[in-house]
């Protein structure tokens, strides 16, 4: 068994209040989980407005299962034009 983390820096510029934060990342959220079937929680920068640390965890039995969902994920994040990807950090347990 493989545990893969996937740790997203996130920008949002278009946010000007916490409120309007939250709506931008729970639906992003819910977004990943619905489409992915993978554990995602706001992790970092919880009181910042335009910014995020998004963390994503999977289990498989293959890193290569788990690097695909990944780059599937980090290519969704990028054609969403409300989210800017700052960095992303990959790590296998």
């Amino acid at each position: 068994m493989i545990v893969g983390l996937l740790t997203l820096d996130l920008h949002i510029p278009e946010a000007n209040s916490l409120k309007s934060k939250r709506m931008v990342i729970k639906s992003l959220i819910a977004r990943i989980k619905n489409k992915f079937n993978v554990s995602v929680a706001e992790v970092d920068a919880n009181n910042l407005w335009q910014r995020s640390v998004i963390g994503i965890a999977y289990v498989a039995n293959e890193t290569g299962i788990i690097n695909k969902v990944f780059e599937k994920i980090k290519n969704l994040i990028l054609n969403i034009h409300s989210v800017e990807l700052i960095d992303a950090k990959m790590e296998m347990l």
